[in-house]
């Protein structure tokens, strides 16, 4: 049984990773109702929450079916952090997760995200402030280092654990490779198998089907794995990797008909929670995943992304329905 303080995971649990702009309540419903075990928020600036952006506050948003859930917060300032683990905190997840591990300029750049790879004393400084602040658990989501000649990830994640964080998850990439590339699961592997750690250590990087989570569950020996980019518009992800898991048998995928339910579902939560116009714009990420394979589907996929109307898209899915009926027959 894998458990970050009290919390009990089940024996191999599969992750959400928090994804910016992905990772919102609308998609992480279809991903709990698909086997996500533990879900994060995306990522929230620690200096929004500070000054009560209504973007950052939003994130804090969570539902009870979403349960056990991560909030996770960055930034570059520890008092920042730490006063934003507070008000976290006040929101009432299971888990409270640190940002580590994000390479875009804009926040790595600044010495936040993955930034912090490069002032490791700084990091485990920062780390001590929040675990002390917050009664919940902290976890910590990082990557290898912030390049090939800083990679210490071993000592990372002893710092880390000596001051309290109670579980890691490590992208098998460093900050310069930023997606490119293939994630080194061997690292990851180091972290979990030194006698010094204890604490579960969660895989992510590269995950893409049931095959691949079962030989990296069985090569590499973490106790358990977050998804990210593949569950982007295929929340059955979780569900397939389970079910192979459990019969070495791979699911046969969802059809049309569900597709195009657990998008609508989607698209309706998201324009409640966001508004027609973001709400709108932000599920267009999803649609290529929700239907690929479908042949001669290049002409709905850009009605679907040029649409501003919220009931012209729910139209277009269901005439979706309807036109491509034997698609996945």
């Amino acid at each position: 049984m894998v458990k970050i303080g009290n919390l009990e995971l089940g024996e191999f649990p599969l992750l959400l990773a928090p994804m910016e702009d992905v990772s919102d309540p609308p998609f992480r419903a279809v991903c709990k109702e698909n086997g996500a075990d533990l879900m994060y928020t995306e990522f929230i600036s620690a200096e929004g929450l500070i000054r009560d952006a209504a973007k950052s506050v939003q994130k804090l948003d969570i539902y009870d079916y979403e349960r056990p859930i991560g909030i996770q917060i960055f930034g570059e300032k520890i008092e920042s952090m730490r006063q934003a683990a507070a008000i976290a905190e006040a929101a009432q997840p299971e888990i409270l997760d640190i940002n580590y591990g994000c390479p875009v300029k804009k926040v790595a750049g600044k010495g936040a995200g993955a930034g912090i790879l490069l002032d490791i004393d700084k990091m485990q400084a920062m780390t001590k402030e929040i675990v002390n602040q917050v009664s919940i658990p902290v976890t910590v989501k990082t990557r290898l280092g912030w390049d090939e000649n800083t990679i210490r990830i071993v000592e990372v994640a002893k710092r880390l654990q000596d001051v309290g964080v109670q579980a890691i998850t490590i992208h098998g990439r460093t900050r310069k490779q930023m997606y490119k590339g293939v994630a080194n699961w061997e690292k990851i592997a180091e972290v979990k198998n030194h006698p010094d750690i204890h604490i579960p250590i969660f895989g992510n990087g590269d995950i893409d089907s049931p095959e691949k989570a079962l030989e990296y569950r069985n090569k590499y020996g973490v106790d358990g794995i977050m998804i990210g980019r593949a569950s982007i518009g295929y929340p059955w992800i979780f569900r397939e990797i389970k079910h192979y898991f459990e019969t070495g048998e791979k699911l046969t995928g969802p059809d049309l008909q569900e597709r195009v339910q657990v998008a609508l579902k989607h698209l309706e939560f998201s324009v409640e929670w966001k508004g027609e116009r973001k709400g709108l714009l932000e599920m267009r990420r999803h649609y290529t995943n929700y239907f690929r394979g479908i042949p001669n589907f290049k002409p709905y996929r850009s009605k679907l992304v040029e649409s501003e109307n919220f009931l012209e898209v729910k139209n277009l899915l269901e005439e979706i329905a309807e036109v491509f009926e034997n698609a996945y027959a």
